[in-house]
Order: structure tokens, then C-alpha cells, then sequence
């Protein structure tokens, strides 16, 4: 190429970069300000959380006056965004519904989804958090045919929020969480795969989850929290009707055998009493 029109490529070059730089630090300085806003808006989720959390436990309904007040404050143009991902973190972590009672007035209030398919027993024994999680890991487990690899655990926590090594700002260290809190308390399971190496591990539900819970309440957990119905698992339908049956049926034999014993119990004490009158 002639020496003339290398010159005028490198100037032509030049020119381009002069127009383009300046623009540079502008938009750089836009990205800056986008991901610091975006970061602020991330942050009044999670107090949303913890907001909605507070009033669930006092029992109080929620008013948008108030969360606007309380929690919102400067970022009222994202109410509706960070409403709504507060909504969606309490339904599928907690199993906590937000409902509207008063659309003209903007009064919600939050549904424990789990009064209906959890047990009692289970709700009194574990706060109202660690125990939607509870249930999330159980149907999983149960949906798994009643043993889940840990990996498969993990990716439906990893879609809940919760991740391997990185502290949550309501659980703390999800792994200390399953693997030991729960585990210690018998509502988990947690064992090596037999010959895995290097080792796996897998997850069981632990003795009290099998006392205080049924597959069935877990299969209507995890059916509210998809928005549809037991049924629309048809095995796992059939297998949860089979453990109803089965726990109905032993607690029949329980109560016949208690029956049996009152009786024989009467009989001797009875025998005893018109032996000490002939004597």
C-alpha cells in the first residue's frame, strides 16, 4: 500500500478513536450507576423479606403505606419489583402466600401454606423458615423414589436461592444447615453411597420426619407451592395413599393391642378381687 494512504488510514484511525473515547468514561460511569442502583434495589428485597417476615410472626397485616414507609423510602418507582420478588421469595422458601385483603386500601396478609399440609407437629418444632425448607428437601427426597443424591438437593436449593459456601442472609451456611442441624435432629439422613469413591452422598428422611409429617402432606406441600393438585403426580399419588393406609392400619393395630391389654388388665384385677372375697 503507498506510504500516502497508510497515512490517511492511520489518521482516519485516530480521528475514529478521538470520537469514540470520550464516550467511554460517560457510559462507564452510566454501567457504574445501573449496577449501584440495581445493587440498592437488591439489598431492599431482602429487607422486604425480613419485613414481611417480622409482621408474619406478630400476626399483624401489611399495608402498602407501610412497607412504602418502612422499607421502600426512596426507591418507590421499584415498589412493585421488590414486592414482588419479596413475594416470590417467601412463597418458595418459606411457603408463606402474600394475599391481598383489601385492594382499595392495599392491605395484604401472608397464608402459611403449610397449615393445611403440613403437620402441626412439625410447624411448633422448627420456625416457621427452616421449615418450608424442610419440606422443599423432603419432597425431593420423596419425589427422588425416597432416597435424593445430594447433588439433586443442591440444584433445587440452588433454585430457591440457597448455594453451596455462600451464607444466606435468613439460614446462614445452607451445608451446615442440611448436613448437620437437621441431621442432628432426625428430620434428615445423611449417608455415603456405599462404594462411591471418591465418596457421594445421598439424603433419607430422618425418624421424626417419618413421625411427624406423612408423604402425603409433603406431596400437597410441594403440589401448593406449583400451584396444582396431588394428583397431578400420579405415582407418587398412589405410593402417599399406600403410607396413609399403612400408618392407618398400625395405628388400628396399636390401638387393639391397647385395647387388649385394658381388657386382660381388667380381667386379672377383677379375678383377683372376687378371689380375695371367697378367701
Amino acid at each position: 500500500m503507498p506510504r500516502g494512504q497508510k497515512s490517511k488510514l492511520r489518521a482516519r484511525e485516530r480521528r475514529h478513536q478521538a470520537q469514540v473515547e470520550p464516550q467511554n468514561p460517560g457510559l462507564q460511569r452510566a454501567t457504574n450507576t445501573e449496577s449501584i442502583q440495581r445493587g440498592h434495589i437488591d439489598e431492599k428485597v431482602v429487607i422486604m423479606v425480613y419485613y414481611l417476615l417480622y409482621k408474619y410472626n406478630l400476626k399483624e397485616p401489611i399495608s402498602k403505606a407501610e412497607m412504602l414507609r418502612e422499607v421502600i423510602q426512596m426507591y418507590r418507582s421499584h415498589y412493585l419489583e421488590i414486592l414482588r420478588r419479596a413475594a416470590e421469595h417467601m412463597e418458595m422458601i418459606f411457603g408463606l402466600d402474600l394475599k391481598e385483603v383489601d385492594p382499595y386500601r392495599h392491605i395484604y396478609i401472608l397464608v402459611n401454606k403449610m397449615e393445611v399440609s403440613c403437620d402441626a407437629r412439625l410447624i411448633n418444632r422448627i420456625e416457621i423458615p427452616k421449615t418450608g425448607l424442610l419440606m422443599a428437601i423432603l419432597g425431593v427426597i420423596f419425589m427422588q423414589g425416597n432416597c435424593a443424591s445430594e447433588e439433586r438437593v443442591w440444584q433445587t436449593l440452588n433454585v430457591m436461592g440457597l448455594f453451596n459456601g455462600r451464607k444466606h442472609f435468613i439460614f446462614g451456611e445452607p451445608k451446615k444447615l442440611i448436613t448437620k442441624d437437621l441431621v442432628q435432629q432426625k428430620y434428615l439422613e445423611y449417608r455415603q453411597v456405599a462404594n462411591s469413591d471418591p465418596p457421594c452422598y445421598e439424603f433419607l428422611w430422618g425418624l421424626r420426619a417419618h413421625a411427624e409429617t406423612t408423604k402425603m402432606k409433603v406431596l400437597e406441600f410441594m403440589a401448593k407451592i406449583h400451584n396444582m393438585v396431588p394428583t397431578a403426580f400420579p405415582s407418587l399419588y398412589e405410593e402417599a395413599l399406600r403410607d396413609e393406609e399403612e400408618r392407618a392400619q398400625a395405628r388400628a393395630s396399636a390401638r387393639a393391642r391397647t385395647a387388649a391389654l385394658a381388657k386382660a388388665r381388667s380381667s386379672a384385677i377383677a379375678s383377683s378381687s372376687s378371689h380375695s372375697k371367697r378367701v
